[in-house]
């Protein structure tokens, strides 16, 4: 017997030191500040926030990588397609790039219709334009990649992969240029 009231004593004890830690501050005690953290020396400074115009390039530049990502995907699958020589499913995966291709027109088309170069200033403009024109090689020869995909889809293929290769190269440049991490 004299054990067990030891043992809920103990108990008891165990429980209440916990719930007892957790109890709020009050609100009349002084905490110590902590300090704030002062930027290093060393950095650059923070990036100056875009302007309507710049944020309206920027944002037909999502639209249209839309399109791109669409016309990355018919690539990828035709890819996946010629690795097992089968002539039926490659002609599939060309029908099927052109139909992706007439979708990320459209696009690239209304993303492109925000993207005006003069928005940024000299240094980043010529970045700005060149990305502009190979967005517009791409969505020209879009409609030669709908129309023409089906029949003969390796050489429309080689053709989208060099002008996606260089879209990809303008806009790593551009976005170094506006100081943004190329991923």
């Amino acid at each position: 017997m004299h054990s067990a009231v030891v043992l809920l004593l103990l108990l008891g004890v165990c429980v209440a030191a916990p719930a007892e830690a957790q109890q709020p501050v009050p609100a009349d005690s002084a905490q110590i500040p902590s300090p704030v953290a002062s930027p290093a020396p060393d950095s650059p400074p923070p990036p100056v926030p875009p302007t309507p115009a710049q944020q309206r390039y920027l944002e037909g530049l999502r639209t249209a990588g839309r399109g791109i990502a669409q016309i990355k995907d018919g690539l990828s699958r035709l890819a996946r397609t010629q690795t097992a020589r089968d002539t039926l499913r490659t002609r599939l995966a060309g029908k099927r790039l052109g139909g992706l291709c007439g979708a990320a027109r459209g696009f690239m088309v209304s993303g492109r219709a925000q993207m005006e170069p003069a928005a940024y200033e000299p240094p980043t403009r010529k970045p700005a334009w060149i990305l502009t024109v190979r967005l517009d090689s791409l969505s020209a020869y879009a409609s030669t990649c709908q129309r023409s995909a089906g029949k003969t889809p390796t050489p429309v293929a080689t053709e989208l992969l060099g002008r996606v290769r260089n879209y990809e190269l303008a806009l790593a440049n551009f976005r170094s240029a506006i100081g943004l991490q190329n991923r």
